[in-house]
């Protein structure tokens, strides 16, 4: 839920043309003969997808305050609510699930047993804008988008920080920081396994970037990975990008687009591969959840 309705409107219309005439060929993307599954609807806003070790995929219905656990054998249950209105959410490696549970503009960890803690909720003494989107490093760190995207459930009209920028959190939670402030709107996150690269969505400037990770966490070299910003995103194996709006649209590691995944719904929030063996990508849209079978697993599996 990252977007007012009439925001949404906006952006379908902008990107419908591109997205309706795609011809790409897929086959070095998707399995062969692989469909679209509708797995699951009647949501409000289905978002922040993500998988444990053993392929199970958890996902939240933001405006419902849930997060849903869709099993290996294909059964969905209720894994918390209230759950602080989580949005983006990612496992760290030592199976806790972190997210962003924007409704006290906070950054939660939540145990398997459902119990959480809070990791942050402010910078420089102001409440966060909304933490959206987050990623850990393999070495506990981890990097959170905090866009401003007005929530019905807040009692502030105007965002409490200076900008809307990406943080890194060292793996000690001692110290919070500011890797970028020249970004409009950051919003989907990702990273490759190694921790050495990270890619940020800039949604509003329609662009999508790459930057090196540095020890202390500090990010350098920023370069234009691709034309298109997003909603949500993830990584394959082979170096392949998956942005969310639109449906699902495929760049490889050049920045070329090579797929296009049509989702039959206003708008695609968010991906993460899952299940056994990690082949299959999972897609938040709107009200509904699906899945699509593909040729690489994803490059970020819970261990």
């Amino acid at each position: 839920m990252k977007h007012t309705l009439a925001t949404l409107m906006l952006l379908t219309a902008a990107a419908l043309p591109g997205a309706a005439q795609t011809n790409m060929d897929t086959a070095h993307i998707l399995a062969p003969n692989a469909k679209l599954e509708k797995l699951a609807g009647d949501f409000k806003f289905t978002e922040g997808p993500t998988c444990d070790k053993d392929g199970n995929v958890f996902f939240t219905d933001q405006p419902n305050n849930r997060i849903l656990k869709w099993s290996v054998d294909g059964k969905l249950s209720t894994f918390l609510q209230p759950a602080g209105r989580a949005n983006g959410m990612h496992f760290d490696a030592h199976g806790n699930l972190l997210a962003c549970a924007d409704e006290k503009t906070a950054l939660w960890s939540i145990a398997p047993d459902g119990q959480h803690i809070v990791l942050t909720n402010a910078f420089n003494g102001q409440s966060l804008n909304g933490p959206n989107d987050v990623f850990p490093l393999p070495n506990g760190a981890l990097y959170f988008t905090d866009p401003f995207y007005k929530r019905p459930w807040w009692d502030y009209p105007q965002r409490p920080q200076d900008g809307e920028h990406v943080y890194y959190l060292s793996a000690d939670r001692r110290t919070l920081k500011r890797v970028t402030t020249d970004l409009l709107q950051p919003n989907g996150i990702i990273g490759t396994p190694d921790g050495r690269t990270l890619f940020v969505a800039d949604i509003k400037a329609g662009k999508t970037y790459a930057y090196d990770i540095q020890p202390d966490g500090t990010l350098t070299n920023k370069r234009l990975r691709c034309e298109l910003g997003s909603d949500g995103m993830t990584l394959d194996a082979a170096g392949n990008l998956y942005l969310t709006g639109q449906g699902v649209t495929v760049f490889d590691p050049t920045g070329k687009k090579v797929a296009h995944i049509d989702v039959p719904e206003r708008w695609t929030a968010n991906v993460s591969f899952g299940g056994k063996d990690h082949r299959t990508l999972f897609i938040t849209a709107s009200g509904s959840f699906f899945s699509i079978r593909t040729q690489n697993p994803g490059a970020n599996r819970a261990k």
